[in-house]
């Protein structure tokens, strides 16, 4: 049996690789590049980061919806027929990718790196004073697959740790809190907080003054989660109080971040331009074949997202 065309819309060195790549994991797949959707009869699978408009309505045999990133709020799933299975990249490289991210920010706010950066700037030989890992606390909100994963990394340099989600988990050496109730005692004495969370109507703008407010006074924040997680307003003030010590940001609600926004020369503010994780192009064409495999076979497609949740 032949099975349907895949169709991806996106990065055309990206769709070049999979071409190449998916038909010898998935004999007899055809991998089609937008705009050459050729009969959209034959279309079963679209990968995708956004949706051309209209796209969707004219594959009367499509399968699956597969988003390219590891969330699907870039996508308007107003416009996902009733049914549709849509799918997210869980890419084993992709949670790699921000573990690293993490990692990296959680020990340059630990280290104090932004203060050693602005003062070589200005010339200046300084110190501060060390504080052992262990004396701080490191939280992330979310606990999904990139939270945890980032957690076990940050375990090793003995940092007390503690996870926040919308519903309970539990992991060996992390303090777990659930739910809305549960926020503010995870935010009570944290001295880094990471926001992991993907993007849904209940987490957008969850970064805001009264949760800034919650943190203890001179607390640091990552986001590589979205950009409208943040209310950019609320940080700058929160910054200007000294409420908030220090942020890295990798993700903001405009992109690319315009050239006059204050994010660039605040100089508590590391910007970086969402490069916290990427979905590489050969080691994702192994998710997709294992989608395309799982769909074939009628078994639970990986990454299958709750529409009620949007993760």
């Amino acid at each position: 049996m032949t099975p349907p065309v895949f169709l991806h819309v996106g990065s055309p060195e990206r769709g070049r690789i999979w071409a190449e790549r998916l038909p010898q994991m998935i004999p007899g797949l055809e991998v089609r590049q937008w705009p050459d959707v050729g009969d959209p009869g034959e279309i079963g699978y679209v990968g995708a980061w956004t949706l051309p408009e209209g796209l969707l309505d004219g594959l009367p045999n499509l399968r699956f919806l597969l988003s390219v990133g590891a969330g699907v709020d870039q996508l308007d799933l107003s416009v996902v027929p009733d049914g549709l299975p849509v799918l997210r990249m869980i890419d084993p490289a992709l949670a790699e990718g921000m573990t690293e991210y993490v990692a990296a920010g959680v020990l340059s706010l630990h280290r104090d790196l932004h203060h050693y950066r602005a003062a070589a700037a200005r010339g200046e030989w300084t110190h501060r004073p060390q504080v052992r890992a262990a004396d701080r606390r490191v939280g992330v909100l979310g606990m999904g697959r990139l939270g945890q994963s980032a957690l076990t990394a940050l375990a090793p340099f003995g940092f007390r740790l503690s996870g926040w989600a919308r519903s309970r988990h539990a992991m060996p050496g992390v303090d777990c809190f659930a739910g809305q109730e549960e926020l503010a005692a995870f935010l009570s004495d944290l001295d880094i907080l990471v926001c992991l969370l993907p993007l849904t109507p209940e987490t957008r703008g969850i970064l805001k003054a009264d949760l800034f407010g919650a943190l203890p006074r001179g607390a640091a924040i990552i986001n590589a989660g979205r950009g409208a997680h943040l209310v950019e307003g609320d940080l700058l003030a929160a910054l200007e109080e000294g409420q908030i010590g220090a942020a890295i940001l990798d993700v903001f609600e405009n992109e690319p971040l315009p050239a006059d926004h204050p994010f660039w020369r605040h100089p508590a503010i590391e910007v970086t331009p969402h490069i916290a994780s990427a979905t590489l192009p050969a080691s994702s064409a192994m998710v997709v074949a294992e989608a395309i495999r799982a769909d074939l076979a009628g078994t639970p497609l990986p990454g299958l997202v709750d529409p009620k949740t949007q993760y």
